[in-house]
């Protein structure tokens, strides 16, 4: 049998073929399948064209970029719901110095979990009993498409990056409102 009849049509070979006197006969003798299957290939992944991918944030700078783990707060069940752990970004509009955005992608799987305009006004809050923890509302965060009314919490890895990220929240804040005047 030649090489290309072997890749045309698969075959595999079992032990079950062999004759009984090859295996001593024995009922519980283990049965191993050797598979010797080859197949080429449909296309070459090198020949394929490289895919350039958009994630729309190429008419911005990042100001500020830090992990985190972000939640929101549910009014209905009156408690506090993951949203999930990444990086968390500020993006500035290379053009327009007043527009700053808070984006946020999953880790894994690069969801968006937090997609809002900082705006004037805008301030953080301390977190109740906790140190690395703030807290701060949006009137329209797109983490799904919709725009939707949100009070969100960003929690870090130690205080010094949430005292870090407060400050930057601040100064953010105050250049979009010198920005609009």
């Amino acid at each position: 049998m030649s090489e290309e009849d072997t890749l045309a049509k698969p075959t595999t070979q079992t032990t079950e073929n062999v004759e009984e006197s090859e295996t001593g006969g024995d009922e519980g003798a283990n049965i191993e399948e050797e598979n010797r299957t080859a197949f080429q290939p449909l296309f070459n992944l090198e020949q394929l064209p490289e895919v350039e991918t958009k994630t729309l944030e190429e008419s911005e700078d990042v100001v500020y970029e830090v992990r985190a783990k972000m939640f929101r707060f549910d009014v209905e069940a009156k408690e506090w719901k993951e949203r999930g752990f990444g990086q968390l970004k500020f993006l500035q509009n290379k053009e327009k110095k007043d527009k700053v955005r808070i984006l946020m992608r999953r880790d894994k799987t690069l969801k968006i979990c937090a997609n809002h305009f900082i705006l004037p006004g805008m301030n953080v809050k301390p977190n109740v009993g906790s140190d690395r923890s703030w807290v701060y509302n949006t009137p329209a965060d797109f983490y799904d498409d919709q725009a939707n009314p949100e009070l969100l919490a960003v929690r870090f890895a130690n205080p010094e990056k949430a005292s870090e990220f407060k400050a930057k929240f601040e100064e953010m804040v105050k250049q979009v409102e010198e920005a609009r005047k």
